[in-house]
């Protein structure tokens, strides 16, 4: 995976984002504050207009800047944890003109570790960690597995937050209440990686 790579990357997930805005916000008023769609839209448009428009001298600055632009511009809780895992990933990759899959796992898999630190959730709380860290683990543990397997495979992990009970944010003041809809930062984070999983599997065709 090369920097233009990385770009096409962030900018296909930007498009599904906004796709999706209305979506993540309406999955956020059930649980939440309502507002995550509107949040991530905003944030990730910022990164889709400073790729277009900047260059950088490896990879791991790239997402230096993306980390720095999530944390300014992405309110409430999301801002800070994919601005954290973004500047754990560009860490792991720094000095990288391009980086192979197990390099990129490698990365995403300190970013996870920077989730789980800044939120304090584990697998099984109904959070973004519940498909961050499946999907990481399962890439980390096959890297050559197929795109078209990790993009299913991160679709059932998000669905899979349907019928937890969030013991973590505002939505577990819900208790109960909350089981019967998808996690908005698991389905951000299936936006995420399936995005990277879909340029990845250009990249090698």
């Amino acid at each position: 995976m090369n920097q233009q790579n990385m770009k096409d990357w962030l900018i296909l997930a930007n498009e599904r984002i906004q796709e999706q805005k209305d979506y993540l916000s309406e999955l956020d008023r059930a649980i939440g504050d309502g507002d995550h769609g509107v949040n991530m839209a905003r944030g990730f448009q910022e990164v889709s207009n400073k790729l277009a428009t900047q260059e950088f001298t490896d990879i791991g600055a790239m997402l230096q800047q993306v980390a720095m632009t999530l944390i300014g511009k992405v309110g409430g809780a999301s801002g800070p944890l994919y601005g954290t895992a973004f500047l754990k990933a560009s860490a792991a990759l720094k000095g990288k003109g391009e980086c192979t899959n197990i390099d990129l796992a490698n990365a995403l898999n300190e970013a996870l570790k920077g989730i789980k630190l800044r939120g304090k959730a584990e697998i099984g709380e109904k959070t973004m960690v519940d498909v961050w860290e499946p999907v990481v683990s399962k890439w980390l543990d096959n890297p050559e597995a197929g795109m078209d397997e990790l993009i299913e495979f991160t679709h059932e992990c998000m669905v899979e937050t349907k019928a937890m009970e969030a013991k973590k944010g505002r939505a577990a003041y819900l208790g109960k209440r909350s089981i019967g809809t998808f996690d908005p930062g698991a389905v951000s984070s299936e936006l995420l990686f399936s995005s990277l999983f879909t340029v990845l599997k250009g990249a090698a065709s």
